[in-house]
């Protein structure tokens, strides 16, 4: 079953149950290169494999970008 998040500002879907660093494949985002808030809080890389995300989960993901 698919659930209804807001990653960025923009909906999205995905499955149910699915977790931050599935979210971030799902996205095919390298999670070495990111950051990731999950409804206004900060969720530390150990936790991504944990953290699963409900209907109406607002995410915000940040590209770490390099250069010179």
């Amino acid at each position: 079953m698919n659930i209804e998040i807001v990653i960025n500002g923009e909906t999205s879907s995905t499955h149910e149950g699915q977790t931050v660093l599935g979210l971030l494949r799902q996205l095919r985002l390298d999670p070495e290169r990111v950051a990731v808030e999950l409804d206004r809080h900060i969720i530390k890389q150990p936790k991504w494999s944990e953290t699963t995300l409900s209907p109406g989960a607002r995410i915000e993901i940040v590209q770490f970008v390099g250069g010179g």
